[in-house]
């Protein structure tokens, strides 16, 4: 018997209790069909219908795997809620579980936001919209806070304490006169980097301020069967990923130099140069694209600031990510394939380093520090979705009308769990109901 006979029988063994890949395929598609049509309430909202659908109805995969995912998610640029759509899937059945979740999981609402997009405003003023338009951006924004609430209440001390810093930089930088709005395209990144380096230095010390996990055995600290068994099942090799990697960086690359530094006109490619160079930089999920996105799209003319929450509030009425406004951007733009340029372009970035990183996942998930890292990143992308909610707060609530939807909308929908949908349909019945063309009440200017 040669040494190598125990290595292969176990190799043996562990491909044995993975299915068919065609079988895995199929499990995909009748787990992930619907839920492009069901998730409503943005992403902390998708988190938990993931979570109860994969973890503990399906008994698709553990808890664990799936919060370790999360957090992966979080510390990526992109959406967080499609990347994790896409990294539970991959775990399942490789790189075309994983495509196909997420088609699945964006299509019904990029039909509708395109379709919007295209036709709306042929009948619509976007400088004075019609009554049922008026109260959606403060009820959208009300759901936002709610998000951001719901993810503070997994933090621990450090993790307060790291989300607090990085929103409170994030609003300084958006804030001040003498610092360029656009900083923040570097500050985010290095934000996430100083999180994740204070929870990989707290979990080091003697008396750690967090709480993290530690293997209790010399053996807990290796890769498991089940560790071996998800490589496997994941299918990207070392390789895979680090190519990944070189691909969205060339991608980004190239386009900002053919319109930046060539100066090349084309709509599209300037379109796709926008959405994929703010996709790259993107920390924290839809709810941090969203100011980004309206510092750049409204003052290039794409869109009117009208449109733009008009547009946001649809998005928050239907299923799916937030990054799926994109195609009511492009379709605003530049029509059908403008919409499919910046869904292309914005998701593209998340898309591709999502799958970069499941082969590193697969084979480092059992370090105890790469654990701390998670924990890091994920309160430092929650400081600055509060960021954000400052700021599309200030665009959004313009009249005291605005604020009054925005405490009924958020009220409903934080402790009575009104879903998405109805807190869209409320805000626009009660933006409706205050207007000057009803009982015209709370029109004095916010704030003044």
């Amino acid at each position: 018997m040669s040494e190598e006979d125990p290595l292969l029988k176990r190799e043996a063994e562990e491909d044995a209790k993975i299915a068919p890949l065609g079988t895995r395929i199929l499990d995909v598609i009748r787990l992930y069909w619907f839920l492009g049509l069901i998730a409503f309430g943005g992403p902390s909202a998708h988190v938990g219908i993931l979570r109860d659908h994969l973890v503990l109805h399906h008994k698709y995969m553990e808890d664990e795997p799936f919060m370790e995912l999360f957090a992966l998610a979080g510390g990526l640029p992109g959406p967080t809620s499609t990347q994790l759509v896409i990294a539970t899937a991959v775990t399942h059945a490789g790189p075309i579980g994983g495509m196909l979740a997420f088609v699945m999981w964006v299509l019904p609402a990029f039909i509708i936001l395109t379709s919007a997009g295209i036709f709306l405003y042929s009948f619509i003023s976007p400088s004075n919209p019609p009554i049922w338009l008026v109260g959606v951006p403060a009820a959208a924004i009300s759901l936002i806070f709610k998000a951001f609430y719901a993810f503070c209440l997994k933090l621990d001390r450090l993790g307060v304490a790291l989300a607090m810093f990085s929103c409170t930089i994030a609003v300084m930088i958006n804030g001040d006169y003498r610092i360029a709005p656009t900083s923040s395209q570097e500050v985010y990144p290095a934000l996430l980097f100083i999180g994740g380096l204070s929870t990989i230095i707290d979990f080091n010390r003697s008396s750690p301020i967090g709480t993290y996990w530690r293997p209790e055995s010399v053996e807990d600290s290796g890769p498991s069967e089940a560790d071996r068994i998800l490589s496997k099942k994941i299918g990207i090799p070392i390789w895979g990923g680090v190519l990944a990697i070189i691909i969205w960086f060339s991608i980004l690359a190239v386009s900002i130099i053919l319109v930046h530094a060539f100066g090349m006109k084309n709509g599209y490619l300037h379109v796709f140069e926008t959405t994929y160079r703010i996709g790259s930089i993107i920390f924290g999920g839809g709810i941090v694209v969203l100011p980004m996105l309206k510092n750049v799209v409204v003052p290039l003319g794409w869109m009117t600031d009208a449109q733009f929450f008009q547009g946001l509030g649809l998005t928050q009425s239907l299923p799916g990510p937030l990054f799926n406004f994109s195609a009511f951007v492009g379709a605003t733009y530049k029509g059908l394939w403008g919409a499919v340029v910046a869904m292309l372009g914005l998701f593209g970035p998340g898309f591709i380093l999502i799958f970069a990183m499941m082969p590193f996942w697969g084979r480092v998930r059992h370090v105890a520090w790469f654990k701390a890292l998670l924990k890091g990143l994920n309160a430092t992308a929650i400081g600055l979705i509060g960021s954000g909610c400052v700021f599309l707060y200030e665009s959004a609530i313009i009249r005291a009308s605005d604020a009054m939807v925005f405490i009924i909308t958020g009220g409903c929908a934080c402790y009575y769990n009104m879903q998405a949908p109805l807190v869209i349909i409320l805000g626009s019945a009660l933006g409706a109901l205050f207007s000057p063309k009803a009982l015209s009440v709370g029109q004095k200017p916010y704030g003044s």
